[in-house]
């Protein structure tokens, strides 16, 4: 199996990228994972912040179970996903079985994050993107599709979201094979066609 992980920050467009190369593959034998799916179903209270949930701090994600599903991806076996629901900040009683593939698309905040995934990947991609940019789209996405008020985005925009990228997300950009702006096109078509050659 062929692992792709794409990483950057909240806003960035990890998850539009991921899903405009598989469509542009076009093929059964290529899927995507998602890291939203893996947040722990309660978040750690040592790294609350002002009395609220981090989820912008590598801790926020259930790394064991990541580690192993992944490393059964790579065996060529089906995996059992978890799902998150936002609304309700907390994992969702619903499951996703996915898999085999022979290429995966994985994108997550922390894609690059842990080493050990760091050492499945066959190719490791960072999607650098001006900050102005990421908090506009994440203003949009929140509000739209979480349920957010203005008020709380933007406090957690200054309290977690931009503290955490600074401190632990932006530095992962140096394990990028690959570093991406935000016209993703080209690096889509690119990508696609790296793949396409992987499947032959």
């Amino acid at each position: 199996m062929f692992l792709i992980g794409v990483a950057g920050g909240s806003g960035s467009g990890k998850t539009t990228f991921a899903k405009k190369v598989v469509k542009l593959v076009n093929s059964d034998q290529v899927a995507h994972l998602h890291q939203d799916s893996y947040y722990l179903p309660q978040q750690p209270k040592e790294a609350f912040i002002k009395g609220k949930a981090n989820f912008d701090h590598p801790d926020a994600f259930d790394w064991p179970l990541l580690r192993s599903q992944l490393r059964a991806l790579k065996e060529g076996k089906s995996i059992t996903t978890p799902t998150y629901d936002f609304v309700a900040q907390t994992r969702s009683a619903t499951t996703e079985v996915v898999g085999p593939a022979k290429v995966w698309v994985f994108d997550g905040i922390y894609a690059l994050w842990d080493e050990e995934i760091l050492a499945m990947m066959d190719l490791k991609i960072f999607l650098h993107v001006d900050a102005d940019i990421r908090f506009i789209r994440r203003l949009h996405r929140d509000a739209k599709e979480r349920g957010r008020s203005l008020d709380s985005i933007i406090n957690q925009y200054y309290d977690t979201v931009r503290p955490m990228h600074s401190q632990f997300l932006e530095p992962t950009g140096q394990f990028a094979d690959l570093t991406v702006g935000e016209e993703t096109d080209v690096p889509a078509e690119v990508l696609a066609s790296q793949i396409r050659a992987v499947l032959k």
